[in-house]
């Protein structure tokens, strides 16, 4: 019934549990996840969660938070890409959160790293998994000069675990962009976001956890998992005056067209 469409159940605090959660996952008929890359280091243990569960799918991609860590080429992320049960490119995009004492100029390692996973989409024809943080403006303004335009030569992809502005949301909508929401979406401060989730069209809306992070009001605090991204569809339920069912249905067939999960 649902589809969670952006979790990490490789790092340790979810991989340890995994029985028990794949157990959470069916009882609230949660039916499939999409398992996110975030370095190279650790892929293999990513893809295979995806080749040992036929309810997981994963992507290939080096989170733009990552310091320290394999640097990838283009052949890195396509021909990982080429593997079975691989659908996505990324965890990737800009975050300039923790730019501590660099300047711009030294955070030109990530955009590079942005743009060879946005030619690795549009070569595979896989789409793109973008976090953004801190960087609205330059996430988009990459994406448009690498020519993410909505048209049929673009990969696009999803914004996911949104936090941003209603006029970010309106230009990744306008690049053919999809919107996901996470737990963030139910908390009582994020009143701004809420208006978002009203503005963007069902037809181009994702739900996730981002798990082990973010879980949803009324289990904030505690350790996230798949089994939550429920709370995420009710909230969206009663910000578009619909009912869960709808939801879910609307966001399965989303992660669906976008995805192309076989």
């Amino acid at each position: 019934m649902f589809v969670d469409s952006h979790c990490h159940l490789n790092f340790p605090e979810l991989m340890q549990n995994l029985s028990s959660i794949r157990a959470a996952m069916a009882e609230a008929q949660v039916n499939r996840a999409l398992v996110i890359s975030t370095k190279l280091e650790t892929f293999d243990a990513v893809h295979q969660l995806a080749v040992d569960y036929d309810n997981f799918w994963c992507t290939i991609g080096v989170h733009p938070d990552e310091e320290d860590v394999q640097e990838p080429t283009l052949l890195d992320l396509t021909d990982r890409a080429k593997r079975a049960r691989v659908i996505g490119i990324g965890e990737t995009g800009l975050d300039y959160y923790r730019i501590r004492e660099r300047t711009y100029e030294q955070m030109e390692w990530q955009r590079e790293r942005f743009r060879i996973h946005i030619q690795a989409a549009q070569d595979t024809r896989l789409p793109l998994v973008i976090h953004t943080r801190s960087a609205s403006a330059d996430t988009l303004s990459i994406l448009k000069e690498e020519g993410e335009d909505g048209t049929t030569n673009s990969a696009g992809g999803v914004f996911h675990c949104f936090t941003e502005t209603m006029e970010v949301a309106r230009a990744a909508l306008d690049l053919g962009f999809y919107i996901s929401f996470s737990g963030i979406v139910t908390f009582k401060n994020a009143k701004d976001l809420q208006e978002v989730a009203r503005f963007v069209p069902m037809d181009r809306m994702l739900i996730e956890t981002d798990s082990p992070y973010l879980a949803p009001t009324p289990h904030r605090g505690k350790t996230n998992s798949p089994a939550l991204v429920p709370w995420v569809a009710h909230q969206l339920a009663i910000l578009k005056d619909t009912n869960v069912e709808t939801i879910a249905h609307q966001t399965t067939q989303n992660f669906n067209t976008l995805f192309k999960p076989q």
